[in-house]
């Protein structure tokens, strides 16, 4: 495979990668590492392992079909497409609302601003509707690549310097596991590790935007996309493992608690690169930091504007299809507004907060895991884009792995 065809390949993927890493990775895996040293980093591995299968299917279900997952899920039974839209309405507002304030945190922290967090949140939001609506998909992918590219430098150099005072025999501790507050945390750090399951839904979108957008060339092959997206979910799971290493290194062994309120937990995160990499490239990871929680925010707000838009053409009779400009606008500003709505009622502890979004997230996401199984097994589709038996039976396990977790959050919910 050329340079060229690898980019194109690796598009949906980096955009997909953009949306990833954020919340899961500048709040959890630190906090991850700050409580629980390196205890936790084979947690962080298995989760965006058993998550991988349901992940791609997104993409494989719209190289071999043209349709977005929306129209796997009504090939296997219109009233999923209900239950979809009803859920991510009560869903999506509570995901979008803790990246958008995650984001807000970060600009003050490296700023230095001192407006209140909802004020910042609100210019965040403004910013990424007006970007989104100006510039669409092309605008996305080319800013995922280039601070994709930033931000894997700066972190990567971090978790190396912060990689000797990592007290690497908590690797093979497992009292967490004995732990109910532990293993509750578990259930959050998952929720969003390396993102919210329904964001096969987006890639699947996204896949399918890209063909489109490609002008005069040809449609890439399914192992060309495979290959590309792959590479951009390596890139993920990499950098949600440095992100831990860094705060254990540097929090953990110094015996540093991680903050509970928004803006005082993103200036901790950037004190860290400070304190491994020095004054000058700290302030630049804080830049990077910045802006691949925009990416996040762009990427989020646009899948969720897509994903719905999709659904609206299911509900015309476009099967499969995706919305046009004016109802992508029009569900887009809808996001931004109730995501706002929704923060200025709820907040209260920032970390208590993302935990309580991150947990819902990951106890609805077996049984996404499940329907999109589910889609690539019964479908109609070509056989050579159905999953292997090595990529079914690894999704068999995460759908397994996955709803036991959640089972056990709930029993230690009732039992709390």
């Amino acid at each position: 495979m050329d340079f060229q065809t690898l980019q194109r390949a690796a598009g949906p993927g980096l955009v997909f990668a953009g949306a990833a890493i954020g919340v899961s990775h500048l709040v959890q895996s630190t906090r991850a590492g700050a409580m629980y040293g390196a205890a936790l980093i084979a947690v962080i591995i298995l989760f965006n392992l058993f998550k991988y299968p349901a992940f791609r299917f997104g993409l494989d279900y719209a190289h071999g079909t043209g349709k977005t997952l929306i129209g796997g899920y009504r090939s296997l039974s219109p009233w999923l497409v209900v239950v979809l839209a009803v859920m991510n309405m009560a869903l999506l507002p509570i995901g979008l609302g803790a990246i958008s304030i995650s984001t807000a945190a970060i600009l003050a922290a490296v700023t230095g601003s001192e407006l209140p967090i909802l004020t910042l949140t609100f210019i965040v939001i403004a910013v990424t509707l007006i970007l989104l609506l100006a510039g669409g998909y092309g605008w996305l992918e080319r800013l995922s690549k280039f601070l994709l590219v930033f931000l894997t430098l700066a972190t990567v150099w971090a978790a190396a310097l912060a990689f000797p005072q990592v007290q690497w025999s908590s690797a093979f501790s497992f009292d967490w596991a004995m732990d109910p507050m532990a293993i509750l945390f578990v259930v959050a750090l998952a929720g969003f590790m390396p993102t919210v399951m329904g964001q096969s839904v987006d890639i699947s979108l996204w896949t399918l935007t890209s063909q489109n957008e490609a002008g005069g060339h040809e449609k890439l092959s399914l192992d060309a996309s495979r290959k590309g997206f792959l590479a951009a979910y390596l890139l993920t799971s990499f950098l949600a493992v440095c992100f831990c290493i860094l705060g254990a290194g540097v929090m953990h062994a110094g015996g540093i608690t991680a903050e509970s309120g928004a803006a005082d937990l993103a200036s901790q995160i950037i004190r860290l690169y400070g304190d491994t990499l020095g004054p000058v490239p700290a302030f630049f990871a804080g830049i990077a930091a910045l802006c691949i929680m925009v990416t996040t925010m762009a990427a989020s707000f646009d899948g969720a504007a897509r994903g719905y838009g999709a659904m609206y053409q299911e509900y015309r009779g476009d099967i499969g299809g995706t919305a046009g400009k004016s109802t992508y606008a029009l569900f887009l500003i809808l996001f931004s507004v109730l995501s706002f709505v929704f923060l200025s009622l709820m907040l209260d502890s920032f970390t208590t907060f993302i935990d309580l979004v991150t947990s819902i997230f990951f106890v609805v996401a077996p049984a996404t895991a499940l329907v999109n199984h589910l889609v690539m097994t019964r479908c109609e589709m070509p056989d050579s884009h159905r999953p292997s038996p090595t990529i079914r039976a690894l999704s068999l396990v995460g759908i397994v792995v996955m709803s036991a977790l959640a089972v056990v959050f709930f029993i230690l919910k009732a039992g709390g």
